[in-house]
């Protein structure tokens, strides 16, 4: 059962983040291996999304819930489709510097041929889904801004060191 979890810091704001990934009727123009997307229910705080995914000769539709607690975390738990089970959660912490982005995921294929094909690459997958991602919040964001890095105090300068 392929789980992953990452923390990235990332120099957006959480709430540029979170509507990045909550903007799930998007995710054709930028994730690899996401071919369509329809949202079919939207309210506040939560969606109901078909999203079909393609890899090799795989091509698999899957209907999700997505809970939207705005700004911090977004909760994905599965309704229908080829998994057993699947769970995903992003949370948004912010930062000096940016956002901490913590990222989880974890399923499993009810197919045991579609879940061999994916163990085999999925760690990679995952990464690639992860900085797909970050290059969308750049389109979308512009370059991340520059945050100034403090200066160290300078000492006085140590006798014998001249």
């Amino acid at each position: 059962m392929p789980t992953h979890a990452e923390r990235r810091l990332i120099a957006y704001s959480p709430s540029q983040l979170f509507d990045l990934v909550a903007d799930v009727g998007k995710y054709p123009q930028f994730l690899p291996w996401c071919t369509s997307a329809r949202v079919r229910t939207r309210t506040a705080d939560e969606l109901v999304a078909d999203l079909t995914i393609g890899f090799g000769p795989f091509r698999e539709t899957f209907t999700s819930r997505v809970l939207l607690e705005a700004p911090n975390t977004i909760r994905v738990s599965y309704e229908k489709g080829p998994f057993r089970y699947l769970n995903n959660v992003w949370t948004f912490t912010p930062e000096p510097r940016g956002c901490l982005v913590d990222f989880f995921v974890d399923f499993e294929f009810r197919s045991r041929l579609l879940q061999a094909a994916i163990g085999v690459v999925f760690n990679e997958a995952v990464r690639l889904m992860v900085s797909a991602f970050i290059r969308r919040a750049r389109d979308i964001y512009g370059p991340p801004p520059a945050v100034p890095v403090p200066q160290q105090p300078v000492g006085p300068a140590k006798a014998g060191n001249a």
